[in-house]
């Protein structure tokens, strides 16, 4: 299974919307770490709008789930953006990041980190 999700962390986005056993769906529920102050916030971030959690700026281009009678996990194509030094967003992490699996994959901040909770 290690070698699929790495595999799927390279494919684009549209790419995997097409892979059987997933289905699109319109918000990813992320889990936002602020690592100074230890604050963990929810983050519900639809499709394609950008969210903001400090001074990052997180826009999902696809998330996806696996359907009810499947196993649960979800996928999310996140872009991310840190703004603390470059008003335009110096980019931080641009991928995939999987719920079941949030090693695979991860932002590497030194503030902040962020990990995909579900697809809705």
């Amino acid at each position: 299974m290690p070698a699929l999700l790495a595999a799927l962390a390279v494919v684009a986005p549209a790419a995997a919307q097409q892979e059987p056993g997933w289905v699109q769906k319109r918000t990813a529920q992320l889990q936002a770490l602020d690592k100074v102050t230890a604050r963990i916030t929810i983050v519900d971030a639809p499709v394609n709008q950008p969210v903001r959690f400090g001074t990052l700026s997180v826009t999902v281009r696809a998330c996806n789930a696996r359907p009810p009678e499947e196993v649960p996990d979800a996928a999310a194509w996140l872009e991310v953006l840190d703004t603390r030094n470059d008003p335009n967003g110096a980019a931080v992490f641009r991928g995939w990041m999987f719920a079941n699996a949030p090693g695979v994959s991860m932002l590497e901040h030194p503030v902040y980190d962020l990990r995909v909770l579900e697809c809705k």
